[in-house]
């Protein structure tokens, strides 16, 4: 399937001193914040974070292709969602550290957060674009 694209414009630009023009960042998400300069790669909460997803699908998937969690749709796995999300969370604060709870926490609410999404969808009669 050919997709055509369109490049989006702010209509305000940003000029730099060798003249180059780019599009504001402004209203734009800034990714580049997310990582913390202050620590090693492997000790990057979100390196951690692939970790823990990929120990999840050698454990729950045949193949990285059907993730399994985001066969997730139902109310009842929200709240399967949401109650992991809020144990991962109090173990978390209790300095446990026989898992990764925080990464745990953010799973739980990222896939919580889909599920939303899709329910969502299903309640104004919308399809989802799957991939």
């Amino acid at each position: 399937m050919n997709k055509e694209y369109i490049t989006k414009d702010s209509g305000k630009r940003v000029t730099y001193g060798s003249k180059m023009n780019r599009d504001s960042e402004d209203g734009k998400p800034r990714m580049d914040l997310i990582w913390t300069k202050c620590q090693p790669y492997e000790e990057q909460f979100l390196y951690k974070y692939g970790q823990l997803r990929a120990r999840g699908a050698i454990k729950y998937c045949e193949d990285y292709v059907d993730i399994n969690c985001e066969k997730a749709e139902t109310k009842e796995e929200l709240c399967r969602f949401k109650s992991s999300a809020m144990r991962h969370m109090s173990q978390w604060m209790c300095d446990e550290d026989d898992e990764a709870h925080a990464q745990a926490v953010l799973f739980n609410l990222q896939m919580a957060e889909m599920v939303k999404w899709k329910l969502s969808l299903k309640e104004k009669g919308e399809e989802r674009n799957e991939k």
